[in-house]
């Protein structure tokens, strides 16, 4: 039986947080009723604070993510499950600016029923408050999916394009203009080899046949409609690029490329995934302008990764995305 080294159930995650903040003190602060974290430092010129959070278990995100030019703070939920309300209206009380507050929130039905009641409390309080929605997994774009596309790995590319207009005293209405433009140029997909293990049973949520794929797995570690055997990795990121673009359609311009491991896949892994995926877009005709490799968007243990393309459709998104940034997993691009 697969062990996850975490705290009993009747301790929650107060031990795993309070962790986390000592070993990035220098970066974050814990807040601990309600629940919460703030970044230590941010811009003078911020005019508009951003907030983000959801359920634990797919660190490092978010609090990973926290600091200049990217993220004001972060409410984190229990395992897979989305934060209180009032976690979200005090992270966001705490760091309000001038300009108001910023949500990038992913689409679960959880976090945006607790981000919006959030959002209605403070305005209320007369805080002016402005939504960013990430919704790029494909495995969820069919119109029986009354939800639409889930929020997955796109997630740390919008957060760190807006955290660097931000950081350049962007307004209000230029944030979310930005991440709606944003969400609307990207896409993602995932596979997975083995499911998670389970914080309550200690056992895998689900099982997989020896050479088979779960092709459009969740973050959650959410079975997909597609198990298919395992060809070669060629093959299989092909297939994902496929689906990508067949939602993305035509790029009008550069490709930024995320390769996400989903817990326990090795970089030796990612990194051959990425050589796939470079060689199809090279094939394609795609030019990759920059690229991140790594476990950036986990689901506790489960072995798989997924793929993101996101269309740089405006040149000066590049200028954003190379801004520096000072974050416990943020990490420069590779060119």
């Amino acid at each position: 039986m697969p062990q996850l080294f975490l705290p009993p159930d009747s301790e929650g995650l107060a031990p795993a947080l309070r962790g986390f903040a000592r070993a990035h003190e220098a970066h974050v602060v814990l807040s601990e009723d309600p629940v919460y974290f703030t970044a230590r430092d941010r811009s003078p010129v911020r005019r508009v604070a951003l907030v983000s959070g959801g359920g634990s278990g797919h660190e490092p995100l978010h609090a990973g993510f926290l600091g200049p030019g990217l993220l004001d703070a972060v409410a984190p939920g229990e395992v897979f499950a989305s934060p209180h309300n009032r976690q979200v209206y005090e992270a966001s009380r705490a760091v309000a600016l001038d300009g108001g507050v910023l949500h990038i929130v992913k689409n679960y039905t959880g976090d945006k029923i607790n981000f919006g009641i959030a959002a209605e409390r403070l305005r209320a309080d007369g805080i002016r408050v402005g939504r960013v929605l990430v919704h790029d997994d494909v495995a969820t774009e069919s119109d029986e999916t009354a939800t639409g596309r889930r929020g997955t790995g796109a997630t740390v590319l919008v957060e760190k394009i807006l955290g660097a207009a931000a950081d350049r005293g962007a307004d209000l209405d230029e944030l979310v203009a930005l991440g709606d433009a944003l969400a609307a140029r990207v896409r993602s997909v995932a596979v997975a080899s083995e499911s998670l293990t389970s914080v309550h049973t200690g056992e895998r949520i689900f099982e997989l046949a020896d050479g088979d794929l779960e092709y459009g797995v969740g973050i959650h570690g959410e079975r997909a409609a597609t198990t298919m055997p395992y060809t070669d990795l060629r093959t299989l990121v092909a297939r994902m690029l496929d689906d990508v673009m067949a939602s993305l359609g035509s790029l009008s311009g550069d490709a930024l490329v995320l390769v996400n491991g989903l817990g326990s896949a090795s970089p030796l892994e990612l990194y051959a995934v990425f050589d796939a995926l470079a060689r199809q877009l090279d094939d394609r005709g795609i030019a990759i302008g920059a690229s991140l490799v790594g476990t950036l968007v986990s689901a506790l243990d489960m072995h798989g990764f997924s793929i993101t393309v996101l269309d740089v459709a405006d040149p000066a998104w590049w200028e954003l995305w190379r801004a520096g940034a000072d974050a416990p997993a943020w990490k420069e691009t590779n060119r």
